[in-house]
């Protein structure tokens, strides 16, 4: 396997072809019909043989270019899941001149237009992933879960119950998937309502669970209290 960087999967390190281009080429290939594929089909249903018929690579040279079904999977993850253009809602949380509901609605923009397909991929194929690649998804996750639980009590200015935070920020993580699972319902509803919506909602929880004893939750963006 190819050492991974940062946070990311580990990918077969292939080296059968020497052209950087076409090995580049062919997995684009290969990985945007596998995508595909595994979203109308499934991963589990989805076979290394319908992979090549959706992508136009032989079946007789895929194999130079990926090691199995999971490394494509890992390839796909790789490059939609993780892509570096989408910010990290710990890092939209740094911009304290955003207020709660403007830090959700640049998160939730951000995630349901970049990320739709990658959402609904990690839903449906994670529990067919071998146990290393779990292993390394959840440890992301809760590196995730603990980093957004820390800069909204940075932001409050005041720690949660043991706990509390970090069930918080799970739940906070979580509704980034809510439009490309439930987006089937909605489909009428603009997608700025969504945004504004969901948006008002997360930030309600965050000013109910961090308030203070008087009931109140300091926002750092307008420096006014909000009751």
């Amino acid at each position: 396997m190819a050492p991974a960087p940062s946070g990311l999967l580990e990918e077969a390190e292939i080296k059968n072809v020497r052209n950087k281009e076409l090995v580049q080429a062919r997995r684009e290939q290969i990985c945007d019909a596998a995508l595909e594929l595994f979203l109308e089909k499934g991963f589990a249903s989805t076979t290394v043989r319908d992979i090549c018929a959706r992508s136009g690579v032989n079946q007789a040279s895929i194999y130079d270019y990926i090691a199995n079904k999971n490394d494509i999977l890992r390839r796909v993850l790789n490059q939609l899941w993780f892509r570096e253009d989408v910010p990290s809602l710990p890092d939209i949380f740094k911009d304290t001149s955003l207020t709660l509901e403007e830090a959700f609605a640049h998160y939730f923009r951000e995630t349901w237009r970049k990320k739709r397909k990658s959402t609904l991929l990690v839903y449906r194929a994670v529990p067919h992933m071998p146990v290393e690649d779990r292993r390394a998804m959840r440890a992301r996750d809760v590196a995730l879960i603990k980093s957004v639980a820390a800069e909204l009590e940075k932001r409050a200015g005041r720690s949660a119950e043991p706990g509390e935070t970090e069930v918080l920020a799970n739940a906070l993580i979580f509704l980034s998937a809510f439009a490309p699972m439930r987006d089937w319902l909605l489909k009428e509803v603009p997608e700025e309502t969504m945004i504004r919506t969901i948006s008002a909602g997360a930030a309600a929880m965050v000013r109910e669970i961090l308030s203070n004893q008087n009931g109140a939750y300091c926002d750092p963006a307008d420096q006014k209290t909000i009751k």
